[in-house]
C-alpha cells in the first residue's frame, strides 16, 4: 500500500458511489480501480457494508447508527485521500442522522481539508435493483433498505449521475474517469504508463441519449 512505484504524482481524492443496493456500486468501483492502477495511481476501495460487518456501530437507534457509520467511512476515505490515495467508496448511504445529513457531513469534512471529493449517483430503477438482488441476501446497513424498511435518499446534486442499467461497466467507469480528468484529479494518461484500459475517457464516454452525463 505504501509502494512509491505506484505513485504517478497526481492528487488523492475520494469518489463516493451511492445508489440503491444492486445498482452496481462495487462492480463499478472495481473497474475504475483497475484502470487507475494501470496509470500508477494508489487506489483503495472502501465497501461500506464490508466495513459495517467488521467495524459495527454502537447499540444506538439503527437510523442514527447508519448515519454514524457513513461518517466514519467518510473519515477513513478523507484520510486516505489526503495522503495521496484515490479512495473509491461504495455506499448505499442514506440515512439522515440527528443533526444533519451524514452524506453532506462527509462532503464538508473533505472541503474543510481541501481534499477533492466527487459524488457519483448510480440512478437505477428499484425494479432493476430488486431483480439483481433476487438471489442474494443483503447484509449490513443496506439490508433494511433492500427489505423496503426505509426509502433511499438519492442525492439532489451529485457530480455525476449514471444510469448503469443502460451502460456497460467500461462505459460507466470511463465516465467517472473523465470526470476526474475534468476536475484535475488525474491526467488522461500519466507519463511512463501504458494506454488506459478503458475506452478513451475524453472522447465520448456516455451512451446515446445522454445517460451517463452529469445532472
Amino acid at each position: 500500500m505504501n509502494d512509491d512505484s505506484l505513485r504517478c504524482g497526481c492528487a488523492g481524492a475520494t469518489v463516493w458511489f451511492t445508489g440503491l443496493p444492486g445498482s452496481g456500486k462495487t462492480t463499478l468501483a472495481q473497474a475504475l480501480a483497475d484502470a487507475l492502477r494501470a496509470q500508477r495511481h494508489r487506489v483503495e476501495i472502501l465497501d461500506s457494508d464490508a466495513l459495517h460487518a467488521t467495524l459495527p456501530t454502537g447499540p444506538g437507534p439503527a437510523r442514527e447508527d447508519r448515519g454514524h457509520h457513513v461518517e466514519r467511512t467518510g473519515l477513513a476515505a478523507e484520510v486516505l485521500a489526503r495522503n495521496g490515495f484515490i479512495t473509491l467508496v461504495s455506499a448505499t448511504a442514506t440515512a439522515t442522522a440527528p443533526g444533519g445529513d451524514s452524506r453532506a457531513a462527509v462532503r464538508r469534512r473533505h472541503e474543510a481539508t481541501g481534499t477533492p471529493y466527487v459524488e457519483v449517483h448510480l440512478d437505477i430503477p428499484r425494479a432493476v435493483c430488486a431483480a439483481r438482488r433476487s438471489a442474494g441476501h443483503p447484509t449490513g446497513p443496506a439490508a433494511a433498505l433492500a427489505a423496503g424498511d426505509e426509502a433511499y435518499a438519492a442525492p439532489a446534486g451529485p457530480d455525476l449521475r449514471l444510469a448503469t442499467h443502460r451502460q456497460s461497466v467500461p462505459e460507466a467507469a470511463a465516465a467517472v474517469y473523465a470526470l476526474l480528468i475534468d476536475k484535475g484529479v488525474v491526467r488522461s494518461r500519466c507519463p511512463g504508463t501504458p494506454a488506459p484500459l478503458l475506452p478513451d475517457p475524453v472522447a465520448g464516454h456516455g451512451p446515446s441519449g445522454g445517460d451517463g452525463t452529469g445532472p
